[in-house]
């Protein structure tokens, strides 16, 4: 036994001191800089308000409560295991400032992610689950709820083929309201003089008739009229 200052000299601790090696210990996140007790509670915190009030509210930078929320969201799906959902949502969320994402999978019947992953939001990230998932589950899913972004749709047609797909309202109410736009201006534009029954009622147009005051069912009518005739 050779020692050095009282150590010993082929104690792997010693050796890993010389050659600078970091020794992993369990009690420490992914983070050396932070406990897992710590990412822990910043993940459970992060469940209940947003990443900057959690930012604000311990004194951290916004990019590491990020980070430490998506260790925690990972060992959370280790722990559960691969799922078998029936129903999934599909969403991408932003990592950092720019064009970052990261594809997030859940499961709605449980109300609770089950993936995170991928290195952007390509057809080839999208594909990624299904590959993790495995093909067995895959075919089980019944119902696939995303935006209308065309890759989501894509891998999911060629990996779980008799999966419904259903786009949320959302995005639906968005191209509604583009589509009624260009219906407007082009209106606008042929009407010459007599523009009052499509200038400025785009949320007359959009809203229910029964939620309409009764002004605001007279322009309905007018537009209606003017536009059938």
């Amino acid at each position: 036994m050779h020692l050095e200052n009282g150590r010993d000299s082929t104690s792997p601790i010693v050796q890993k001191l010389r050659t600078g090696e970091r020794e992993r210990l369990d009690f420490l996140a992914d983070n050396p800089r932070y406990t897992k007790r710590f990412t822990y509670y910043v993940g459970r915190r992060c469940r209940q308000t947003t990443i900057k009030d959690v930012a604000e509210e311990l004194n951290l930078h916004w990019e590491t409560v990020k980070t430490l929320e998506m260790q925690y969201m990972r060992a959370q799906l280790a722990r559960a295991g691969t799922p078998g959902p029936k129903v999934i949502g599909i969403d991408e969320i932003s990592i950092h400032k720019g064009q970052t994402y990261r594809i997030v999978v859940s499961d709605l019947i449980r109300k609770r992610a089950i993936w995170f992953g991928g290195e952007d939001r390509k057809e080839a990230s999208m594909l990624l689950f299904y590959d993790w998932l495995g093909e067995k589950k895959a075919r089980a899913i019944r119902l696939a709820v995303m935006d209308m972004w065309k890759p989501f749709r894509t891998a999911t047609e060629a990996r779980a083929p008799q999966a419904a797909i259903l786009f949320d309202k959302f995005h639906i109410m968005r191209h509604l309201g583009d589509a009624l736009d260009q219906v407007r201006k082009a209106e606008y534009e042929a009407q010459g003089q007599d523009r009052s029954y499509i200038k400025g009622q785009k949320y007359t147009l959009l809203s229910r008739h029964k939620n309409l005051t009764l002004k605001g069912r007279r322009r309905s009518r007018k537009c209606w009229l003017r536009t059938s005739g």
